[in-house]
């Protein structure tokens, strides 16, 4: 079994690259549905996030109100750094024991963890991984995308972006950097060329 990391910053990309991957076979470990798995009731992270940010962060339905949550840690850091604390062990756990599953089932598989924050992360983001796999569009390119296709205003889409990695930053991390200032079907191309390296 491979297991590979992608990642990519916000509007980069990403995300068609995974689609690709798994329409071609590999297996793919999304971390932001992981994160949204791991915050349901009756899970673990979720009682330990209601303990320590108050009731005042569960939704009338009993899920957790992540417009609250947000607002009470994207204005302050410790808050944030106390969230990532509880939720970051967490997905990592189930992270693990998915890609783990997988192997049993088929020792060949390719695992794709698909993973935006992977050279933000605290842990060697090298670790544990055969091949680190970034896409990479520069950043001016990435706000004109989001301003373009997602509404968001320029300093929302900067906002965004500088609350993540420098690209230099997940640059440095890659085996393999996938070039998404061409066209969607260039990057499928360079998808589809890294996939035969893979199952070569």
């Amino acid at each position: 079994m491979q297991v590979i990391a992608l990642t990519g910053g916000i509007a980069s990309g990403k995300s068609t690259v995974s689609q690709r991957l798994a329409e071609l076979g590999a297996v793919v470990v999304d971390a932001d549905k992981i994160v949204r798995e791991v915050q349901r009731p009756g899970e673990d992270a979720f009682e330990r996030i209601v303990e320590t940010f108050g009731p005042g962060v569960i939704a009338e339905d009993g899920t957790l109100n992540r417009p609250a949550l947000g607002a009470i840690v994207f204005s302050d850091e410790a808050k944030r750094l106390a969230l990532n604390a509880i939720v970051h062990p967490a997905v990592q756990e189930r992270v693990a024991q998915r890609i783990a599953e997988t192997g049993a089932r088929d020792p060949d598989a390719v695992v794709v963890y698909d993973v935006p924050l992977l050279a933000e992360g605290a842990r060697d983001p090298r670790g544990g991984f055969d091949r680190v796999v970034v896409v990479h569009t520069p950043a001016d390119e990435r706000i004109e995308r989001m301003v373009r296709d997602r509404g968001m205003t320029e300093a929302d889409a900067r906002a965004r972006i500088g609350a993540q990695a420098s690209d230099d930053a997940r640059l440095a991390v890659a085996d393999t950097v996938l070039d998404n200032t061409g066209t969607r079907g260039e990057l499928i191309a360079q998808v589809d060329e890294l996939w035969a390296d893979l199952t070569r």
